[in-house]
């Protein structure tokens, strides 16, 4: 048989023994060597492998592994890739199954438990990869979840899934937040920007725990319209409203929202809408403008964002002042870590979901 290792190929001799006939055995001959050797490539070669191909694309890491080993054309592209698909596969199989709610235990079993550290804070985002389905041949994209889970001593962990292809994707943040020494008696707040599928994996993972909207994409919603607001033209006023009251209002309602008080942001933002809706010509015949058509736009959006996620905007000032987190910006280096190093549009690739 040949074993590949990363010095080379080894050919080892193989002979098939016959089984005593005085026990009965499933199989009349075995062997040995393929028996102890049930996996044709060492372990080391594996990792590098992995480790090379997990960060670069297939070609480049046969390329490199090439020129580092004395393996000059015995490791191409495709051995790489199904070796990484299988070594993949491996570790799907050892998460547990999906289940509904990973809460452990009980109440009574909670109150036994010793006395928890500080809270986990974990953030998730989504970022999205080319692809390819070999079939159709037809590109689009698909959306890969990111997320970072961190201690309060600084240490985190990154994890990322394709929540279309993904069978256990919230066992898979269970296990993660696990392996941080997460109990069942710790807080957690989870930090997301609102989106539902987001939202659905943060449930039922711990009994304690605290869901906050991303103070980061209400703010930046907020200074999209007042750039557009901007653009509204000092000659474009009907009943005394103009670009800079709008601003004003604007700047308002982020302060209603930096406290937490939805209500009054909620309500700043209808009369902002009515004041979008008026902002035009003189002439009632005439629309309004196309940038306060535009604000119009973005406000009623905003107004659908606020009311789906009201429940879940703290007050964020007083969480501020007192050290909490507010925002998922540490997000963003794991999306970067994640998704962007593997596949960005340098790498000039498209992908499967499974790969």
């Amino acid at each position: 048989i040949t074993h590949r290792t990363p010095f080379g190929k080894l050919k080892l001799q193989c002979h098939r023994l016959f089984h005593c006939a005085c026990t009965e055995q499933a199989t009349r001959s075995f062997n040995p060597v393929a028996t102890l050797l049930k996996e044709r490539t060492s372990p080391e070669l594996l990792y590098l492998e992995s480790k090379f191909a997990s960060l670069m694309s297939y070609g480049l890491s046969s390329k490199l592994l090439q020129e580092l080993l004395p393996v000059d054309g015995e490791i191409n592209a495709t051995s790489i890739r199904n070796n990484l698909h299988a070594l993949g596969q491996r570790l799907e199989l050892e998460l547990p199954e999906e289940a509904g709610i990973l809460f452990e235990g009980c109440q009574r079993d909670w109150e036994k438990l010793p006395r928890p550290g500080l809270p986990l804070v974990v953030g998730m985002d989504g970022g999205y990869v080319r692809f390819y389905d070999r079939k159709s041949k037809k590109a689009g994209n698909f959306e890969v979840i990111a997320g970072k889970s961190i201690k309060a001593d600084g240490t985190s962990k990154c994890f990322g899934m394709v929540y279309c292809y993904d069978t256990k994707p919230q066992r898979r943040v269970f296990e993660v937040l696990k392996s941080q020494g997460m109990q069942m008696n710790q807080q957690v707040t989870f930090l997301s920007d609102g989106e539902e599928i987001i939202r659905d994996l943060q449930y039922y993972l711990n009994p304690n725990a605290e869901h906050i909207l991303d103070w980061f994409h209400i703010t930046m919603r907020i200074t999209v319209m007042k750039q557009i607001a901007k653009g509204i033209s000092k000659e474009d006023l009907s009943a005394g409203i103009n670009s800079e009251s709008i601003l004003k209002d604007l700047t308002s309602l982020k302060w209603y929202l930096w406290h937490g008080n939805v209500f009054k942001g909620l309500s700043e933002i209808e009369d902002l809408i009515d004041s979008a809706f008026v902002l035009g010509s003189d002439d009632d015949e005439r629309e309004p403008s196309l940038e306060a058509q535009k604000l119009c736009s973005h406000l009623e959006e905003f107004e659908t964002y606020i009311s789906n996620n009201g429940q879940y905007i703290p007050n964020y000032g007083e969480r501020y002042r007192n050290g909490e987190p507010i925002s998922s910006s540490f997000v963003e280096s794991a999306v970067n870590q994640v998704i962007s190093k593997r596949f960005v549009k340098k790498q000039q690739m498209r992908w499967t979901p499974e790969g």
